[in-house]
């Protein structure tokens, strides 16, 4: 396998891959993990969550500052009452995160090939069908692999290819997958400078504002940015262009000297057309890019990742049929459309004219209403993702005839992580994922448990954990859903199915989701 990418998305997904046993290795064309610059600024609770599903939350949670950033519009909303242990957002920058996230890979003994990649070649890819013979990898990949090959003359092959290189991806362009939508309206000026005058610090109307880079100390340098004229052909930003965009905001320039960095991003929104093209999968801004706005792209990229990791693993191993990757577009791809989506929404109503002030104060005092602020935080935040490819029927048309096992308001969404009961002692559900395999619990009275339930021994593929909870089952926006007598958790923390462990449906599911036995 071939992680094309060294950033957030990259890193999630090389280590999904690796807990799944399967061979990764990462292309990053940085010499090192150093980011040139803060880029996003924080987590949201389902990224956290799925962080806790593999037992590393708490190394983010050490270096961050729990806050609530969830935003629509520069309209902060509380999730302090939301049903997650992490009710809350986490401010930390990208370069933290890659951080943390690079040691943690490391500790997984995933190899890097540092250099520039400039195409991507293979039966299943744009170009020639040839395979490098100085390929590095795995020396029995077969006719069908792909070839990605580096600036300097190198070739890395493998099975697959995932292209988490950004939203100028070179595995997209030269896979030849489309990637439509719209261009640039707005730009902003991304800088951190020094200040010899403090300066106003906090959002402004129409977009961007000022914060200290040390949010614990305060105090210069601080982050800038500001909103300026979108020009593809414009140069590099300069440190005059900062001081002319802080004067045009705020009347002055506050003294602004020695800038760390400064770069410019737009509002530019685009979605690949199709998430696979044969051997070529996109994940994060590969695949999506969209405005700022929210704070949501690094965060729905991760997910990506978690959502796809286990399913390349099990085809690669020869678990799972090709088709089962086609779920990852299926299910990704509308997530991705959802953000574009409402961050097109957050530039409309950007703005300092007294129009734009009167909508955002109407939409203001919406939002501070109980359900539209519930509806549109998870929204915001991935709480509220249900996949609908959870709910389509197994290929053999063997699933229950009632469709019973579909009912439950679970099934495609995120299992909650409930306190629980076993003979093994105390745990909960999201320490029953760290290792990234499908979980079985069964929460039936022990009175009522077979001797040898139907899915006792489903070839090793799922781990089954015999338990007790108090609860409670509630989910964001929905609110309680009855206690079910078993859940099929996948791999990536979302409810493949809900029924009684013995019930051959749940069989089905297994067999669907995880692999013939």
């Amino acid at each position: 396998m071939v992680v094309v990418g060294g950033g957030p998305t990259g890193l999630m997904l090389a280590a999904e891959l690796t807990l799944a046993g399967t061979d990764v290795v990462v292309i990053e064309r940085r010499p090192d993990q150093e980011l040139d610059g803060s880029r996003a600024g924080g987590l949201h609770a389902r990224t956290l969550e799925v962080l806790d599903q593999r037992g590393v939350v708490d190394r983010f949670l050490a270096e961050g500052q729990i806050m609530q950033i969830v935003g629509f519009a520069g309209i902060r909303m509380d999730i302090s009452d939301f049903p997650t242990r992490h009710p809350y957002g986490l401010a930390l920058w990208q370069r933290d995160i890659e951080r943390i996230l690079a040691g943690w890979v490391d500790e997984l003994d995933v190899p890097f090939v540092r250099g520039e990649v400039v195409g991507v070649t293979g039966s299943d890819a744009t170009g020639s069908d040839a395979i490098g013979s100085d390929a590095i990898g795995s020396e029995d990949i077969d006719d069908d692999g792909v070839v990605v090959t580096l600036a300097d003359g190198r070739t890395v092959r493998g099975r697959y290819v995932v292209g988490c290189d950004g939203g100028r991806s070179v595995v997209r362009k030269t896979s030849g997958i489309e990637f439509p939508g719209t261009a640039a309206t707005t730009a902003w000026l991304l800088a951190e400078v020094e200040m010899t005058d403090e300066p106003p610090v906090g959002m402004r109307p129409e977009g961007g504002g000022i914060g200290p880079v040390d949010r614990e100390r305060g105090g210069s340098p601080y982050g800038v940015v500001l909103v300026d004229v979108p020009d593809e052909d414009a140069g590099p930003p300069t440190m005059d262009d900062v001081r002319t965009a802080l004067v045009a905001a705020y009347g002055s320039d506050f003294g602004a000297h020695d800038p760390i960095r400064i770069s410019r991003f737009d509002d530019a929104t685009r979605q690949a057309a199709t998430y696979r093209s044969g051997r070529v999968l996109l994940a994060g801004d590969a695949a999506h890019v969209h405005p700022p706005q929210g704070g949501q792209g690094l965060n729905v990229g991760v997910q990506d990742a978690v959502n796809l990791g286990w399913k390349l693993a099990q085809v690669v191993d020869g678990r799972s049929p090709e088709s089962l990757l086609d779920t990852y577009h299926a299910e990704r791809h509308p997530v991705g459309a959802g953000v574009l989506h409402n961050t097109r929404a957050q530039v409309a109503v950007a703005g300092a004219d007294d129009g734009h002030l009167a909508l955002r104060d109407v939409l203001g005092d919406l939002l501070a209403m109980d359900q539209p602020r519930r509806t549109i935080a998870a929204m915001m935040s991935g709480l509220d993702v249900r996949y609908d490819t959870v709910h389509d029927p197994p290929p053999d048309d063997a699933a229950d005839p009632d469709g019973e096992m579909d009912l439950h308001p679970l099934v495609g969404r995120r299992m909650p992580d409930l306190d629980l009961r076993t003979d093994a002692g105390a745990t909960r559900v999201y320490e029953l994922l760290h290792g990234a395999r499908p979980l079985l619990l069964d929460l039936r009275p022990p009175s009522d448990r077979t001797v040898a339930p139907l899915h006792s021994d489903a070839g090793g593929r799922v781990d089954t954990v015999r338990a007790a909870t108090d609860g409670p089952w509630e989910l964001p926006v929905v609110g309680a859903v009855p206690a079910p007598t078993a859940v099929l958790v996948r791999p990536d923390g979302h409810v493949a199915a809900v029924g009684d462990p013995d019930d051959p449906a749940v069989l089905d599911a297994i067999g669907r989701w995880f692999g013939a036995g």
